[in-house]
């Protein structure tokens, strides 16, 4: 019988934890997809945005193992201007979006790699994009690295286009612009 998921609002104090699960879930979950350098040039665009926490639009996934409760998962949506990335990553733009003529983001989805393909990236994506709708956004976009590529599909998210960066390493980064009506 599969664990039973529940969700909060991350709050200040989920900080180390939060980044422990993003660097396990980058160093895990993506070797699937890229080679190491490849996962090392995505870390650029990747890690925790402090104006989501901030803003109270970002989600702590936990489930019971062993008598404990454990953070098996993160994400939320971001009602700024900025598509992807973490405090670290430059090209930002954290000025608030107009919820009728600009789109919300999905941003910063982590899944821990012991708790994939269990529904965490859904309900992410299903709480962000009702938190949005709730702030009166009509849609929504988000930047997919190329493992997460196939949940949005199936989630009936629209490619709009890609874009590759060069990362320090020389090695690509590519981030795919997608969106949803809401």
């Amino acid at each position: 019988m599969p664990n039973k998921l529940t969700h909060r609002i991350a709050i200040q104090d989920d900080v180390p934890d939060i980044i422990k699960l993003m660097q396990l879930s980058i160093e895990e979950n993506m070797k699937e997809f890229l080679s190491p350098e490849e996962i090392e040039a995505n870390k650029e665009s990747m890690g925790v945005d402090q104006t989501l926490i901030d803003d109270g639009t970002y989600f702590v996934i936990e489930a019971q193992k062993d008598g404990e409760t454990v953070m098996v998962g993160c994400g939320g949506w971001g009602k700024r201007k900025t598509l992807y990335g973490g405090n670290h990553t430059s090209g930002r733009d954290d000025s608030l979006s107009d919820p009728a003529t600009e789109p919300a983001r999905i941003r910063a989805m982590y899944t821990h790699p012991e708790w994939t393909r269990q529904g965490i990236g859904t309900l992410l994506l299903d709480l962000g994009e009702e938190s949005a709708r709730a702030a009166g956004f009509k849609v929504i976009e988000l930047g997919s690295t190329v493992p997460g590529y196939p949940l949005y599909l199936a989630r009936s998210y629209s490619e709009v286009n890609r874009e590759t960066k060069i990362a320090a390493n020389g090695h690509d980064n590519v981030i795919i612009k997608m969106e949803k009506p809401l």
